[in-house]
């Protein structure tokens, strides 16, 4: 099987099946047998559906000899996050507590997978219940990026990102609750897409109501990352979110070839003490590219309230509701930082939860504020494009330009997580590298149900500084 194979879009691999010049089998043993050839050296598989895929690729090119109508990632291996329920395929959320968990219905995203003829090969790793932005699990290991395997992948949806990355399945289904998707896309050198609150269904929140986690994809290119999209995309009744707004367009080509007249907000710094030069000169060189197109692009300078202590009230109290009663049991075998996650959410009183939840409504009218002067926030994804694989979240100090913390929150999801709270789309594509050969990544963030404007953005960007043709030495 040829190389090159490992490297084409999603949409060029469902092109190739629908029109009989590739077999689907022979595509999803290439795609098995490079997971199987690095598996080893990333990590990134905590499952891998090796018999379920091939006989889903066998009736995929049945299908096509028999000249059936075929959906539009007809054949296309796509790996889930390990916290997505999958029918016939154990689903352990990165936990001992669910090792031999096997699902008897699939997660309503992974219905609308199916439906659109993708392949389920497997089910990439995550930190236990996804409760962090690095990708380790006392089940399943260390995920390490294959850019240089002594640093993280980010997460939680890590495992997807790596695999994109390296050639294992051009696209990823994850989870983003704190910038898990964005964290991953940015540190891996891929492309990573949180929508609109209510664009993509969320089934497995226990308060749709209070929701700030979202499902989207990971890919290399913009385009699939649209198609993903598009296919997850839609009304749900489990989620209320979803009703609220008539289906959304979203293409997956842009002809244009300039943005005039788009106002963009350049965004430094947000609740991070400081910002990685060459991270910084990286985002510089985005918004230039931008300029030459026609975008007017300013420095936003405004002093807004990131309410990171509001967003950690929120955060760890739901960790402490979620996974605080399976301390009793398992709590030896449970993630040590998943534990003090915990044992700061029970230290929070229902008030300050309640107060946390005001400022979240502060937050996203001050945001909403912005885009009456701007359409789209252009920021760095990460302050500092890679930590190390190993990093132990709250014991290990995150360094920038001379600033020192041990939060994470400050250090590494500073530009991602208000976005989880506002609602508002966001989108990371790859912007270059640091100096140690490490992605960089700048995110593109619109109002509410601006997800095409973002993928027409990012599209433009991704012409004028290509980053597919990139690959990390692992490949």
């Amino acid at each position: 099987m040829n190389e090159e194979l490992h490297w084409l879009p999603a949409t060029e691999i469902a092109a190739r099946i629908g029109r009989g010049t590739l077999s689907a089998v022979d595509y999803t043993q290439a795609v098995l047998d490079r997971i199987d050839m690095l598996q080893p050296r990333l990590n990134c598989f905590a499952t891998v559906a090796r018999e379920q895929a091939l006989a889903v690729a066998c009736q995929a090119d049945a299908a096509v000899r028999r000249g059936e109508p075929v959906g539009p990632l007809h054949g296309v291996a796509v790996h889930v996050k390990d916290l997505f329920d999958t029918e016939g395929i154990r689903t352990a959320h990165g936990s001992a507590i669910y090792a031999d968990n096997v699902p008897t219905r699939d997660n309503v995203l992974v219905q609308r997978l199916k439906a659109a003829g993708a392949i389920v090969i497997g089910k990439t790793t995550t930190p236990e219940f996804g409760h962090k932005g690095f990708t380790d699990s006392p089940l399943f290991g260390i995920t390490r990026n294959p850019w240089n395997s002594d640093f993280t992948t980010g997460g939680s949806s890590g495992g997807a990102a790596g695999a994109v990355a390296s050639g294992q399945g051009p696209l990823g289904l994850g989870t983003d609750g704190a910038g898990s998707v964005r964290i991953p896309a940015s540190a891996c050198g891929v492309v990573g897409h949180k929508p609109t609150l209510g664009l993509v269904p969320f089934e497995q929140t226990s308060d749709s109501f209070a929701n700030y986690a979202y499902a989207g994809p990971l890919a290399r290119t913009v385009a699939d990352a649209a198609l993903l999209t598009r296919v997850l995309a839609g009304p749900f009744d489990g989620d209320p979110w979803t009703l609220q707004h008539l289906p959304l367009q979203i293409d997956t080509a842009w002809h244009e070839t300039r943005l005039n007249g788009l106002r963009v907000g350049h965004i430094a710094r947000m609740a991070n003490l400081a910002v990685d030069p060459d991270v910084a000169a990286a985002t510089e060189r985005m918004a230039a590219l931008l300029r030459e197109q026609g975008a007017a692009v300013e420095d936003c300078d405004d002093i807004i309230d990131w309410i990171e202590p509001a967003g950690r009230v929120m955060y760890m109290g739901g960790q402490a509701a979620s996974y605080g009663s399976f301390e009793a049991e398992w709590g030896d075998k449970m993630d040590p930082s998943i534990r003090r996650f915990i044992a700061e959410g029970r230290k929070h009183t229902l008030i300050e939860y309640r107060h946390a939840q005001f400022a979240r409504t502060r937050l996203y009218r001050a945001v909403q504020q912005l885009f009456t002067r701007y359409d789209v926030l252009l920021t760095p994804t990460l302050p500092i494009a890679g930590l190390p694989a190993a990093f132990n979240v709250g014991e290990d100090t995150i360094t920038i330009d001379g600033q020192a913390t041990q939060s994470t929150r400050i250090g590494w999801s500073a530009c991602v997580y208000p976005f989880n709270l506002t609602g508002h789309p966001a989108l990371t594509v790859p912007s270059g590298f640091d100096r140690r050969g490490l992605p960089t990544g700048v995110q593109l963030v619109g109002h509410w149900w601006a997800d095409n404007g973002l993928f027409r953005v990012g599209s433009v960007l991704e012409r004028l500084a290509p980053w597919a043709q990139h690959r990390p030495p692992v490949a």
